[in-house]
């Protein structure tokens, strides 16, 4: 595929590299019509924090559709792409990842779930096709929202909670604070082919802040995470499925059982990737803290200080990728009543 536009590279200099990793051929694979699912996803989430999910009866046609719209929109000029930008922080955005100085070999779109939430930043990104890529973008986000629901209610079983809805219901509010991300991350040009076996990263490490992300991308690889033993391994991609990551808020939500996951994004020296996800978030109000039900089962004290979605989220954006955000939430240990 020939990319027509790409983030320029005055400043690719800026971006840092890393060795491309092994091939992980052990990340859980989950059939989401299998009757063990919750007790399987537990496991994925406390092993790994992140799973394939397969079989899961999203169409094939939704994904392709909002991809070929996505690519036609980045193969934009930049100054057509441009008129979407610069994010804030939702809109059209290029190599810088948020405020902090964060760079990447990618460009992108952040749009809000909540339509009752719209800027002129998302009117320009629908002006080229408006109905057919905003139909494109509504009905793959109904599609993913709800499969999101049902993977959270599965993990409130597989926790064996009370109320199945306890998890879930927290993107189901019509004020939930989630959010729709498509990135782009072009081949990198010849300009940048001596790097001595090393890839650009797209998108530097680090951890979703929400409570669950849902992935799906094209067939590039590039993808990795960092397993409990601090070992990077690459993703093999799967264009038909879906990848789950536990966010931070769901971290703490389980007192730490189910541990959000560190990965990052290479860029492909030869083929572009796409990738698509939905964060599901609660409620700007809603506190965040060990669920009861857990700590009683499990006769535990809390590892975590209460905090508002919004007081965590305002804390998040104020940090590097790499940080580690919930240390400023964590208890200490003569802290833990």
């Amino acid at each position: 595929m020939v990319v027509q536009s790409q983030p320029a590279l005055e400043h690719y200099s800026l971006i840092k590299t890393c060795r491309p990793s092994n091939i992980f051929t052990g990340i859980p694979v989950i059939d989401f019509k299998d009757p063990e699912a919750k007790s399987l996803i537990v496991k994925a989430c406390e092993e790994f924090g992140f799973f394939k999910l397969v079989n899961h009866g999203i169409p094939m046609e939704f994904m392709t559709r909002l991809e070929t719209e996505a690519l036609n929109f980045f193969n934009l000029p930049q100054s057509e792409k441009d008129k979407a930008g610069p994010p804030d922080p939702f809109g059209y955005g290029s190599k810088r990842i948020g405020p902090n100085g964060d760079v990447g070999w990618i460009e992108y779109l952040l749009l809000n779930t909540n339509p009752q939430v719209t800027s002129l930043k998302t009117q320009a990104i629908f002006q080229e096709n408006p109905e057919i890529f905003r139909s494109a973008v509504n009905n793959y986000i109904v599609a993913v929202k709800g499969m999101a629901f049902e993977v959270l209610e599965l993990m409130a079983e597989g926790l064996k909670l009370e109320q199945r809805n306890v998890l879930s219901k927290l993107i189901k509010d019509e004020k939930s604070d989630s959010c729709f991300r498509l990135n782009h991350y072009p081949a990198c040009p010849e300009q940048l082919q001596a790097l001595s076996g090393r890839n650009l990263i797209g998108f530097g490490e680090h951890t979703d802040p929400q409570i669950i992300s849902v992935l799906r991308s094209n067939n590039t690889s590039g993808l990795q995470i960092c397993l409990r033993d601090g070992t990077w391994v690459s993703v093999p991609p799967d264009q038909s499925s879906f990848f789950i990551n536990v966010g931070d808020a769901l971290q703490v939500l389980t007192n730490g059982r189910f541990r959000s996951v560190r990965h990052r994004v290479l860029a492909d020296s030869l083929k572009s990737r796409v990738s698509m996800i939905f964060f599901g978030g609660p409620p700007l109000s809603e506190k965040i803290a060990p669920l009861p039900s857990l700590l009683k089962a499990k006769g535990e004290e809390s590892l975590y200080k209460e905090f508002t979605w919004w007081e965590y989220k305002t804390s998040a954006y104020k940090s590097r990728l790499a940080d580690h955000r919930l240390g400023l939430f964590e208890k200490t240990a003569a802290n833990i009543n």
